[in-house]
């Protein structure tokens, strides 16, 4: 590669960011066309793209979960959930946001962070205007536990997705690894709001007869999807726990659990084909060749090298500037093409350090491009989803007054990470 092509290379992948960023474009087109003149410019084939690059695991993965997902939506299993948490709290708002801001982490985590967000916002809504209190305490907390709760497993964030598939982790790595830092940031994060919010959250219960008239099953509309649909989701966990020892990758189960959905549930295939998200899906594609050009011209290859010797080698340091730079980056751009840039590149660092099981790198990009996207209010998809909510129900929560109230919050996510990755992978390991 000469010089010009090596900064044709940035241009291009700078240009494509940017219009990413700016959202004046869709952000799929943009990175169609950043892929696209990645081709027409000769950094990568249209074989080369396909065979290599595009990684169809993930888009397998995301595809398969998006059918099952829609399937489980039919069976109201998010308002059991939200009405068996108001229940549980007698009413109290501060019981109330804890426990509707686990159930929140919990189906991030098994489902994904963008769907939790979309089913639990419309019913913490209803909820509050039960109890007369404003839903922002309770929303802003389950923003924050879709991201943290979404980190704990491979199929939770975009980003896990995209490292599994990208690398020799599985399902199991990420719960073992990923589960534990996940519950204390989950904690920590909970104190936290708690305190930010503690004036705007009264002490107090709703009267029992009103407790007692909460009928749970009553959010069921359909008994036979409700049971038939939890049980492939299960089956579906089950399997993406054994993958590995069958020789099977994610998105064979994933897309099996979809199919085995629709025909259990007796689900149109059209209308459960009409919840993926092409354009999600498209975006990908163009991200993943918009990546290999700059791997093919050399510049993930350099951008390594620089940083390996800016560290001095150091895997401690390496590992920090990886976890801080994710957390802070995810916060005011989309992690999602950060992640696709940031694989190849420790890939990269790795090799040049002849550290080939250095997992504890990937666990630093997880949980800073998860955990930084609490920082502001476009850090996340599910962020930009519940604020939209609350608008339209008349409760505006501004760019400065979400940055004010989460980002100390994502800071202090960081330093959890740090410590947890510090003790458990570098001074346990004896390194």
């Amino acid at each position: 590669m000469t010089t010009f092509q090596f900064y044709l290379a940035v241009i291009i992948f700078c240009l494509t960011y940017v219009g990413i960023m700016s959202e004046k474009f869709p952000r799929t087109i943009c990175a169609l066309v950043g892929g696209g003149a990645m081709i027409y410019a000769g950094y990568v084939t249209q074989s080369e793209a396909f065979e290599r690059f595009i990684d169809w695991n993930t888009l397998g993965l995301l595809a398969g979960m998006m059918i099952l997902i829609s399937v489980v939506k039919k069976s109201g299993f998010f308002r059991v959930l939200a009405l068996w948490a108001m229940k549980e709290s007698k009413g109290s708002p501060r019981e109330l946001l804890v426990l509707l801001s686990c159930v929140t982490a919990v189906g991030a985590s098994l489902i994904d962070s963008v769907t939790a967000a979309l089913l639990i916002a419309p019913m913490t809504i209803s909820l509050c205007r039960m109890l007369k209190i404003s839903p922002v305490p309770v929303l802003v907390s389950e923003i924050l536990m879709c991201n943290v709760g979404g980190t704990a497993l491979m199929i939770g964030n975009p980003p896990n997705v995209m490292i599994g598939s990208a690398t020799h982790l599985d399902f199991n790595d990420f719960l073992i690894n990923l589960a534990p830092v996940v519950v204390i940031t989950i904690v920590a994060t909970l104190i936290g709001i708690l305190f930010i919010f503690r004036k705007e959250l009264p002490h107090g219960h709703l009267p029992k007869e009103q407790i007692d008239a909460i009928d749970i099953m009553s959010a069921v509309e359909d008994k036979m999807i409700f049971k038939r649909s939890l049980i492939v989701l299960g089956l579906t966990i089950v399997g993406f726990v054994l993958h590995s020892r069958f020789g099977l990758q994610s998105a064979t189960i994933a897309m099996t659990g979809g199919v085995v959905a629709m025909l259990a549930c007796h689900v149109n295939p059209e209308e459960a084909m009409k919840e993926v998200d092409l354009d999600t899906l498209f975006f990908f594609m163009g991200l993943f060749i918009l990546v290999g050009g700059m791997e093919n011209a050399g510049v993930i290859t350099a951008i390594a090298s620089w940083g390996v010797a800016l560290a001095n080698g150091d895997n401690h340091l390496i590992t920090y500037m990886i976890l801080w730079l994710s957390g802070v980056a995810s916060a005011f751009i989309d992690n999602i093409p950060f992640t696709a840039t940031m694989i190849p590149l420790i890939k990269d660092m790795q090799a040049l350090m002849n550290l080939p099981h250095a997992d504890y790198m990937w666990w630093a990009l997880a949980t800073g491009a998860c955990f930084g996207g609490n920082g502001t209010m476009i850090g996340a998809s599910p962020n930009v989803i519940m604020v939209a909510i609350a608008a339209k129900e008349g409760h505006n929560i501004s760019f400065g007054t979400f940055m004010k109230w989460c980002f100390p919050l994502m800071i202090m996510s960081l330093i959890v990470s740090s410590v947890y990755i510090e003790v458990r992978y570098f001074m346990l390991a004896g390194m």
